[in-house]
């Protein structure tokens, strides 16, 4: 795993010197699914892959990256620097062009090559594809693309119309989720965890799909988010008290006093 980590620390580092170029560090988000075809490619040695399995795996991630890309990519553009890079850069000042080397792009780096080893272990699978859980996995996976893509575009469509400026999203998957699309990101990468259990010592791989799941429910995900939304959409609490926050289940009725 050792040239993925030496890959994803160069793709960053460049990644880090355009940021200082175009004073924008939020050009990191739109790289963090490309990032994980550098990891697989590294993975695979720089050369084509030699297993179906590793075929799978190689295709979902880079269908999964693109899409993730062009979404991030479309959402950002125009629109300056994301709000919590410019929260760092006014915090920090003059310091701000190297402590983001370290504060955003190396720690990005480092996150994706550790969400990367079940694509490590899904290029190294000998057993005869498809297993159980190589279809299980890739279920699960095509189940998380369709969740998150359309939770995305649902959102997406939300937002372009002026008359819902301050109002919740609570329509569609937004109905039964408060994060639909981190549910179907999560889904997905277990998928993919799924696919590397069947080489020797595969079950590491499963560390991937477990950071990332910690990292949407309690750091960068739903807790980071939720935060914010509270202060600034009214009727974001009543949304807490009747919807899920991550798994899609029915909502709840609100009891108010009196009732």
């Amino acid at each position: 795993m050792v040239p993925a980590l030496l890959a994803l620390l160069v793709l960053f580092t460049l990644l880090w010197l355009t940021s200082l170029w175009l004073s924008n560090a939020s050009i990191v988000d739109t790289w963090w699914g490309p990032a994980f075809v550098v990891a697989i490619v590294s993975h695979l040695g720089f050369a084509l892959p030699t297993q179906p399995r590793a075929w799978v795996a190689l295709a979902a991630t880079t269908l999964w990256a693109t899409r993730l890309a062009w979404h991030i990519g479309g959402r950002n553009t125009g629109h300056g620097e994301d709000p919590r890079y410019a929260a760092w850069r006014q915090e920090h000042g003059s310091r701000w062009w190297w402590r983001s080397y370290f504060q955003v792009f190396v720690l990005q780096a480092v996150i994706a090559w550790i969400v990367s080893t079940p694509l490590y272990f899904a290029t190294r699978g000998d057993t005869p594809f498809p297993t159980i859980a190589d279809m299980a996995g890739i279920a699960l996976f095509g189940a998380g693309l369709l969740f998150e893509g359309v939770a995305d575009a649902q959102l997406a469509a939300f937002k372009r119309n002026p008359a819902n400026r301050g109002q919740v999203m609570d329509r569609g998957l937004w109905r039964f989720s408060r994060h639909p699309n981190y549910f179907g990101e999560t889904l997905l990468w277990w998928g993919l965890g799924l696919l590397g259990v069947s080489a020797a010592r595969g079950w590491l791989g499963l560390i991937g799909p477990v950071v990332m799941t910690f990292l949407l429910l309690r750091v960068s995900g739903v807790t980071m988010l939720e935060r914010g939304l509270v202060k600034s959409r009214p009727g974001y609490r009543d949304y807490i008290a009747r919807t899920s926050a991550f798994v899609p289940l029915p909502p709840r009725t609100i009891r108010r006093s009196g009732d």
